[in-house]
């Protein structure tokens, strides 16, 4: 259990050291103002809670990252902390499954930022702008990435899920074909040998009642007829264990013969079957041909075997759509096979109504009616189907445009911030040569000073101002981006220069240069 843990201790260890780095080199190397140790050693302490709770619980560890960097600097862009709130960002997007939780808290730290720039006084603008697009780029942009992550993830998860699908798919259609394949020889060798078994049934029956045979002849030609009906009731039943009930409509083989031809080697054979015609018949060879010589077939081969002597008609009728009716009477001689399950019907029924035909069979005035109906153009293959879409698609194409969306807004934030803080900053900038030339008692009136004053002041690295005073903090130098000296220029109520002060760069000595003051 230990040696298991230890690699999870040791990455949230290497992951509070990685983010705590930035706040120590910031200091070391003049990149921020300088902090307190205690201040330090605060931020390193909610941090470490931070990554601690990180994976169970992602949005705790970005609320605190959030405070922290509220804290350090209202408009939340800090070197010290800017990294780990990009982090936990990113984590609570991987790791968090519902948005609503990240949006009310990207909204919270809008809201306090907010307040603490109205509150802090001087130009709310700048600090705000700098703001939003620290939120943008420092928390929104990662945390969408985050989620996109996830998204990746989990769609290369279904993605092989769906390819060992497929695969089991493809086996059990395999499968499929192979059962279709043993239903269509099964189908086959019931209309085929059926049929054949019956008449010679028939021909032994007609065979047994000649008035010329011996007797010893007829005896044989009885048992002859009873064989062949006994072969055709264990092959019906053999075919009922080949085929399967939820068998598909099977193709059709093309026919040797016509109905005609059918019906006349019926008659051949014994069976008193007389065909009747009428209309255009359908087309030779076609589906619609092929199915109606089926159900010609199973129909005379059960009439045979279930009704032996019943005379028999086929009517045969064409036109738009092809119809074979078959209609026998009621036996009149004994029958010596047991009534089967109607495999054979239930398959021509399944067979014709597949392709937009109707097939209807059932008694009719004391013998058997066999009916079916098949459309001009049977047939036809299927349209295929669409093939669903990929899962996360929609969501993944969401999370891009938001994105791109994000990444648009705060590139103009930012560039929007960055002019505007060139623009102050530059505009705040007192010249040396104009600073030596200030003394102390000279009103602000007659003083050609900048028209703008920094927004940030280093109160913190000047020397207390004197009591009562209205100090105001000038740039030494227009450059951007640097730690520059600063000018502190205090005035009384009466508006004169009392003191004035040089506050040096962060990187510099500490303290300040009290220069020349007035009492």
């Amino acid at each position: 259990m230990d040696r298991a843990r230890t690699p999870a201790l040791a990455g949230r260890c290497l992951l509070w050291v990685s983010l705590v780095l930035p706040g120590v080199c910031a200091g070391v190397l003049g990149l921020s103002e300088p902090s307190p140790l205690w201040q330090q050693a605060a931020g390193a302490g909610v941090l470490a809670a931070a990554t601690a709770v990180a994976r169970r619980r992602p949005l705790t560890a970005f609320a605190l990252t959030e405070a922290l960097c509220l804290a350090d600097a209202p408009a939340l862009f800090s070197l010290s902390y800017g990294p780990a709130l990009a982090v936990f960002a990113l984590l609570l997007g991987l790791r968090a499954e519902r948005t609503g939780p990240a949006a009310l808290g990207f909204a919270a730290v809008a809201a306090a930022g907010t307040v603490r720039i109205a509150l802090g006084g001087g130009d709310p603008v700048p600090p705000s702008l700098v703001m939003t697009g620290t939120l943008l780029f420092g928390g929104v942009l990662p945390w969408l990435g985050g989620r996109y992550w996830r998204q990746s993830r989990e769609l290369t998860a279904a993605g092989w899920l769906r390819a060992a699908r497929l695969e089991e798919e493809q086996r059990l259609t395999e499968e499929r074909a192979r059962l279709r394949e043993r239903a269509r020889i099964a189908q086959d060798m019931h209309d085929s040998l059926g049929h054949e078994l019956s008449l010679l049934a028939l021909r032994a029956g007609v065979l047994q009642v000649a008035p010329d045979l011996p007797e010893h002849h007829r005896e044989a030609a009885a048992g002859l007829r009873a064989a062949a009906a006994d072969a055709t009731g264990r092959l019906h039943r053999i075919i009922g264990v080949l085929r399967e009930d939820d068998d598909e409509p099977l193709p059709l083989a093309p026919a040797g013969e016509t109905v005609g031809q059918l019906v006349a080697r019926a008659a051949g054979s014994g069976l008193p079957v007389r065909c009747e015609t009428g209309g255009r018949p359908p087309e030779p060879g076609g589906m619609a041909e092929r199915l109606l010589y089926r159900v010609t077939r199973e129909a005379l081969t059960n009439a045979a075997r279930h009704a032996p002597g019943a005379p028999v008609v086929v009517e045969l009728t064409g036109g738009p759509g092809a119809t074979v009716t078959v209609t026998n009477g009621p036996a009149t001689e004994p029958s010596s096979t047991h009534s089967g399950g109607g495999t054979g019907l239930l398959g021509l029924r399944a067979a014709v109504t597949a392709v937009g035909g109707t097939f209807e069979a059932g008694p009719h005035g004391g013998g058997y009616r066999v009916r079916a109906r098949v459309p001009e153009r049977a047939g036809g293959p299927s349209a295929p189907s669409r093939a669903p879409s990929a899962p996360f698609t929609r969501a993944r194409r969401r999370v891009a445009t938001a994105l791109g969306a994000a990444a648009g807004a705060g590139v103009a934030l930012v560039a929007a911030a960055a002019g505007w803080y060139a623009y102050t900053e530059t505009h705040a900038v007192l010249e040396p040569a104009a600073y030596a030339t200030l003394r102390p008692g000279a009103p602000l009136t007659s003083l050609d000073l900048p028209g703008r004053q920094i927004q940030d002041p280093p109160a913190d690295r000047a020397p207390a101002p004197p009591e009562g005073a209205d100090c105001r903090y000038y740039r030494a130098s227009g450059e951007l981006f640097v730690s520059v000296d600063h000018y502190r220029l205090c005035f009384d109520d009466e508006g004169r220069l009392i003191a004035k002060d040089v506050v040096p760069r962060a990187a510099g000595r500490p303290g300040a240069t009290h220069e020349e003051s007035t009492r």
